[in-house]
């Protein structure tokens, strides 16, 4: 079975979808299966000519399939990763670049959505706005109008791009039951997520080696500068005795938000901002092992990498109360707390007087989040879709 994997991201790109992807296809070809990528050409695939402002995206893939002839193609899909338009006014003229390669491919597609959000949360966005320039007294609220207005227009038309790529594939991959209440008819397979493997003997001496305090507790947050991520909470935080704050960010490769951090500087002395960077797998991972908790204090999401990445690590998470991390907070995975900088500081105290009960549901859950388990997963929907033979 010969599977040609999509992803615009991938490695050396930074990314979460596509550092997704590598490790997918790393796990996948463990298992035996055929694996190839198409992705943009500053990725290591094994085929290119993919990219968000690519409007021939659809002809390159058909042409890929075309020479490669794969028995199944499997597109990681996210919208703007493939170029999209949402037209408020008409919205027949809504498209992505991705669109007449569903309509064209014979061959048999499964879709992993990496979005689908509520209503709600889908009108939370209109309120993102990044501080960027001199707006003036009239134009934030000039703007808000209009990304209000242009987000109640076209939530019926993200569905609808979502909607069509499911009808057209054989088989839908969402990861939690949040987005598969938004994308209806998908299968659930969690976002996998696994320590590097190295040698440490836990959080000490990972704090050690990243010149981390060692008596403190660390909260980490971490992940790509996105005016989403709520960090500015962070700095009107009463951070409980004991605890230290540790915050280390980076851009990822198509998004490149100037989301500032740096109001986050040696004057407190309960945050510490590592200003590393992007990190590779194995200080990524490192870091993971040094802390305690992960906070979120997203302002929306309808998934979080870093999430599964930190209970891959045995770290609960403390995250607002948003629907997607609400499902993980049911099962005794960390909690959701209002998004203001009391509950996150009363949260942090939460977490520290039942950290064995979470940390023990962690230790539990994370079995499901390796690898190998969720190639195994995905080489089942595979295995459930008829090739056709020429």
């Amino acid at each position: 079975m010969r599977i040609l994997m999509v992803s615009t991201e991938y490695p050396p790109m930074r990314g979460g979808i596509g550092r997704y992807t590598f490790n997918l296809v790393k796990a996948l070809r463990n298992l035996g299966l055929d694996v190839y990528v198409a992705c943009n050409e500053a990725g290591k695939g094994d085929f290119s000519g993919l990219s968000p402002t690519n409007k021939q995206n659809s002809e390159v893939l058909l042409k890929i399939i075309e020479e490669f002839n794969p028995d199944i193609v499997h597109i990681q899909f996210e919208p703007g990763m493939y170029g999209s338009k949402l037209d408020p006014i008409n919205r027949r003229n809504s498209r992505t670049y991705i669109d007449s390669f569903y309509f064209k491919c014979k061959t048999p597609i499964v879709t992993t959505f990496h979005s689908g959000y509520n209503f709600a949360e889908w009108m939370s966005q209109s309120f993102l706005i990044k501080r960027e320039g001199r707006i003036g007294i009239v134009g934030v609220p000039l703007r808000l109008a209009v990304k209000f207005f242009s987000h109640l227009l076209t939530y019926d038309t993200f569905n609808k791009i979502n909607k069509q790529k499911l009808d057209l594939s054989h088989s839908g991959v969402v990861f939690s039951n949040y987005m598969s209440n938004s994308i209806r008819g998908c299968r659930i397979i969690y976002h996998g997520a696994e320590p590097y493997s190295q040698t440490v003997s836990g959080r000490k001496e990972a704090r050690l080696i990243l010149s981390l305090p060692p008596d403190s507790k660390l909260a980490l947050a971490l992940g790509f500068r996105t005016v989403s991520k709520g960090w500015d909470l962070l700095k009107k935080m009463d951070i409980p005795h004991g605890w230290k704050v540790v915050v280390n960010s980076s851009a990822g490769h198509y998004n490149t938000e100037k989301n500032d951090v740096n109001f986050i500087n040696s004057r407190s002395n309960n945050i510490i901002n590592l200003q590393k960077d992007f990190l590779e797998e194995k200080d990524f991972s490192l870091l993971l092992y040094a802390c305690d908790v992960i906070l979120l204090p997203y302002r929306i999401t309808s998934s979080s990498g870093v999430m599964f990445d930190a209970l891959s690590h045995g770290i609960p998470f403390i995250a607002s109360d948003l629907a997607f991390f609400k499902e993980f907070a049911e099962q005794g995975l960390g909690i959701t707390v209002k998004r203001n900088p009391t509950a996150f500081s009363d949260g942090i105290k939460e977490i520290e007087r039942n950290y064995s009960y979470y940390s023990q549901n962690v230790d539990k859950f994370k079995e499901k989040l390796k690898w190998n388990f969720v190639a195994s997963e995905h080489r089942s929907v595979y295995s459930s879709i008829k090739i056709p033979r020429s």
